[in-house]
């Protein structure tokens, strides 16, 4: 029994000197010698990671991997530009809308901007030419207040009704008074009647 487990501890020690062989002569030396190997290169100013990457792609395996991985990459990356350009194409049109709608308002702004000054000249024509018309019936009013009666009558009755009458109701009531007695009685008494007309329908016209 002695004898037996001598032999079994003696096949141990074999083992494990064998073992110590291999680490000690083989492993430790070629691992320094990696380690040293990549100092060495490292210092050169060789990337040492671009040279694996380099001679892995000659090895089966490796290569067909790494190829495999790129050409997924490739892919993801090609569909990845197919949306973004959908998304600028997107974008553009939207844009293009956008300018659109806001030259057309533009376009509107300017043609109401183009309406109102048109009105606003009008109104400042109008309002000139009413201004003159205001000047000129003062002025024919004056020459008929300045008129002598006998005189005014006659031109008064020459006009249109409402001509006459449009200033007749501008007359001072005396210099009124005097020219209708200078009328015939049937010029005067339809004179007078729509005077009183005019003068209901607009008695700021009689303020004067």
């Amino acid at each position: 029994m002695a004898k037996q487990i001598d032999g079994n501890v003696m096949e141990e020690k074999k083992t494990y000197n064998k073992f110590q062989w291999f680490l000690f002569i083989v492993i430790i030396p070629l691992l320094f010698t990696v380690a040293l190997a990549l100092i060495v290169l490292t210092v050169a100013g060789v990337n040492v990671f671009e040279l694996t990457k380099k001679y892995s792609s000659h090895v089966p395996f490796l290569s067909s991997s790494q190829e495999n991985n790129n050409s997924s990459s490739i892919k993801e990356f090609q569909s990845k530009i197919v949306d973004l350009e959908a998304e600028i194409i997107d974008r553009e049109e939207l844009v293009t809308k956008l300018e659109s709608i806001i030259e057309s308002r533009e376009t509107d702004l300017e043609t109401l901007e183009i309406e109102n000054q048109r009105l606003e000249e009008e109104i400042i024509e109008l309002q000139a030419a009413q201004e003159d018309h205001k000047k000129t019936l003062k002025d024919i009013i004056n020459t008929y207040e300045t008129m002598k009666p006998k005189k005014a009558a006659p031109i008064l009755t020459a006009l249109t009704d409402e001509e006459a009458v449009k200033i007749l109701s501008k007359l001072k009531a005396d210099t009124l008074s005097s020219i209708l007695e200078q009328m015939e009685p049937e010029d005067a008494a339809r004179l007078t009647q729509q005077l009183t007309v005019h003068s209901e329908n607009d008695p700021s016209l009689n303020e004067e």
